[in-house]
């Protein structure tokens, strides 16, 4: 795109036919004669972008070869799992539901994070919900920190600001979630020789928003170079059932309803992607602002969070260090996600 040219939601447009050809091409000769594999399993979460990558891999092998997870919990939206089913039962492709919960329990998840918040507020018990939330960087320049909200039976709600290490006890539990989810994938994978296709789009995988060794760990990432205002174009064009278009994104990791922006992101979807491309396109910051409708200062703002993501990403885009060098003697770092 030309500098001068203008900027708008418009200009993130994608060729749908020449990108599901091009997808589709480079997932045929990574699962069938680099990977030496037999098909792909995808893990259905109900969201636009796994059903995208399963309704791109239906379109590379075929559906008799792509094999669908619905993974929920006790603390999944209850839209979870009938959606997943929804995008299978459109793709015909075979699934599994697993219930993760007894997973989860045993492995301490729900305890050790209700153990953290109740540091913090003595009250929250098991008839709580919960969530951790972030300020909207729109509203103010300042430092941003984590709160925990809680929630009773009777609608009350309650705030209190995360220390640091509140907040990596309440995370670090929680990731048990996406980390159990891989780990049934690569199950299935390994039972049908099959590889574990990942579903970050541009966003999610460039400012890190995944979990290291668990919804971040894949074989193949189909969707990871699109912005996320362009996943939705392929849904439309893959033919993803409106009900899943039109869902709002969210995290499904807490008991309280969250969308993505309120937990990561700070912003609306389609503004994130205009403030991204134009910061990777060098775009001038006023028609950023122009066409997110933002002011500049509030672009600057985005682009200083931006920034901090990715240093924080560094350490999730890493593999494991070869101290002694590779099978060749060679130093390596091998992506891991």
């Amino acid at each position: 795109m030309k500098r001068d040219a203008e900027f708008s939601i418009d200009s993130l447009t994608i060729d749908c036919d020449l990108e599901v050809d091009r997808i589709t091409s480079m997932l045929r000769n990574q699962v069938l004669t680099e990977f030496r594999k037999h098909g792909f399993v995808v893990g259905l979460s109900g969201g636009v972008d796994s059903s995208v990558v399963a309704a791109l891999c239906v379109k590379a092998v075929g559906s008799e070869k792509v094999f669908g997870l619905m993974m929920p919990e006790k603390e999944s939206s209850p839209d979870t799992l009938s959606l997943g089913v929804l995008v299978a039962d459109s793709l015909e492709i075979r699934t599994a539901h697993v219930d993760i919960t007894e997973t989860l329990e045993a492995a301490g998840c729900y305890q050790l994070r209700d153990s953290a918040i109740r540091r913090l507020i003595p009250e929250y018990g098991a008839d709580f919900r919960c969530k951790i939330i972030l300020p909207n960087i729109l509203d103010a320049d300042t430092y941003r920190l984590y709160s925990v909200v809680i929630e009773s039976l009777d609608g009350n709600q309650r705030i209190r600001r995360l220390s640091k290490q509140a907040y990596l006890d309440v995370v670090s539990a929680s990731k048990f979630k996406q980390r159990v989810r891989k780990m049934f994938e690569y199950y299935h994978a390994d039972r049908l020789n099959y590889v574990v296709a990942g579903t970050p789009n541009r966003l999610e995988y460039d400012l890190g928003f995944f979990v290291k060794v668990g919804d971040g760990a894949a074989d193949t990432k189909p969707i990871a170079h699109l912005y996320k205002t362009q996943v939705y174009q392929l849904a439309e064009h893959l033919g993803v059932p409106r009900e899943i278009r039109e869902r709002v994104p969210t995290t499904d990791t807490y008991s309280m309803p969250q969308s993505q922006e309120e937990f990561f992101f700070s912003v609306p979807h389609e503004m994130a992607d205009l403030c991204l491309y134009g910061k990777n396109h060098d775009i001038p910051i006023e028609r950023v602002a122009a066409a997110a409708g933002l002011t500049s200062d509030q672009v600057e703002r985005v682009y200083r969070d931006i920034d901090a993501k990715r240093k924080a990403a560094k350490y999730l885009h890493a593999g494991a260090v070869l101290i002694g060098g590779g099978p060749a003697g060679r130093g390596r770092r091998p992506s891991q996600g």
